[in-house]
């Protein structure tokens, strides 16, 4: 059953990054899918309570600066 699942999220993940970048900037559509790095690291922060280091804050602070900038042209 998770195999599924994951399969499903893969599926999903794969179509909307074609619909991204069909719709925008082709730079900006594979700039935005490179940060998907930052979101298993948000859900351990969130779920798992884990800590960062100073450079660990920096770079998803930065990277959130640069997805910001790039979504508003």
């Amino acid at each position: 059953m998770q195999a599924v699942l994951v399969g499903a999220g893969a599926a999903l993940g794969l179509i909307l990054y074609l619909l991204a970048a069909q719709r925008q900037l082709p730079a900006v559509a594979v700039v935005l899918a490179s940060l998907y790095p930052a979101l298993p690291v948000i859900l351990g922060l969130a779920l798992l309570h884990e800590r960062l280091s100073r450079k660990q804050v920096v770079g998803l602070a930065g990277a959130g600066v640069a997805t910001v900038l790039l979504s508003l042209g």
